[in-house]
């Protein structure tokens, strides 16, 4: 009987990962952006390129976690468009580049200084189960689905945030990403050093579904070299944690990270100059939310706000036509 009453949101959960160990990693604020978040943030905004649209308001997912220097490469592109904050820590970021805007008497000096840059365009937070004041241009996440409990009901949410024609572009880690530590652990026993990560294929499956239109999805793996474990263990720590719900459920010991890191020095392999080697799998997709269908039967039941979302956008597309792109949509 259990099973046949589970609901939706139930059934959104990703299987593997912890929703309580990945609530605990949000809402921890960093000294700093990730650097791995802000290096993949900005080749994403290298991707704006191809979007001829110019949002003038668009939403902003956790900056202080996902890349304060990225938030600022999107901004600085739509300079006159308004910006809302969403998601974790939206208000650590704003306060952070609130505090960074005080005189340099008054500053709080420990620790690594705010992103620099104008954040007067922001026009406020937006609560994650709130609509923003105005419908958006442009929802910016990067490096934030596959830290998601319940990814499709994020990516719903979303999709009722855009305006019509507004568009989507996130980023993520795919299936790929730290594939040498997982052999390792394998190899030991180990329970796994990560939950699994979602093809960028069943991404642009989820974006169809929930009625988002033309999904553009590309990826790229990247190459991390390390000069030993110790500073390998240091870089996964501050882009993450192990998030995977079968992973060991007490302390560790010195003992066991000793071991750790004697195996990861010993297995993992190495550029031909000695440097240890991680792959990392990077998701890009973009979509935009389409002209609402207005369909025609016996009797047709229109919401009145969706009625006069159609009749004011008309039928002009603000995307760049098919040959000013340079990837090709994703259809399945």
């Amino acid at each position: 009987m259990a099973d046949s009453t589970r609901t939706a949101v139930d059934d959104d959960r990703v299987p593997e990962l912890d929703p309580v160990a990945v609530a605990r990693w949000c809402a921890r604020v960093p000294p700093a952006s990730p650097w791995l978040h802000e290096t993949i943030g900005a080749r994403m905004a290298q991707r704006l390129d191809w979007i001829k649209a110019q949002p003038t308001a668009w939403v902003s997912w956790s900056p202080v976690l996902a890349g304060e220097q990225a938030h600022l490469a999107v901004a600085q592109r739509y300079p006159h468009a308004r910006v809302w904050l969403a998601g974790e820590l939206a208000q650590a970021s704003l306060d952070r580049w609130r505090l960074q805007r005080q005189p340099w008497w008054r500053r709080w000096t420990g620790g690594a200084r705010a992103a620099r840059g104008d954040y007067s365009a922001v026009a406020g937070v937006v609560s994650a189960e709130a609509l923003p004041p105005e419908p958006v241009g442009l929802v910016w996440a990067n490096m934030v689905l596959h830290a998601t409990a319940q990814p499709r009901a994020l990516l719903r949410r979303w999709y009722e945030w855009l305006a019509v024609d507004g568009f989507l572009m996130f980023s993520c880690l795919g299936p790929d990403t730290a594939r040498e530590l997982r052999v390792v652990h394998d190899a030991h026993h180990w329970p796994a050093p990560a939950a699994a990560y979602v093809d960028m294929h069943d991404w642009g499956d989820q974006l169809i579904e929930l009625g988002f239109a033309e999904p553009v999805m590309d990826m790229e793996r990247l190459t991390l070299t390390y000069p030993s474990a110790e500073r390998l263990l240091a870089d996964l720590r501050e882009t993450g944690r192990n998030w995977h719900a079968g992973r060991f459920a007490a302390l560790r010991g010195r003992g066991w990270r000793e071991r750790w890191l004697r195996a990861v020095e010993d297995e993992l392999p190495r550029t031909p100059d000695g440097q240890l080697c991680l792959t990392v799998e990077v998701v890009y997709g973009h979509a935009f939310r389409p002209q609402p269908r207005l369909t025609v039967g016996g009797v047709t039941a229109v919401p009145l706000e969706r009625m006069r979302e159609a009749l004011r956008t008309g039928t002009t597309s603000r995307r760049a036509p098919p040959e000013q792109r340079d990837v090709k949509p994703y259809y399945g």
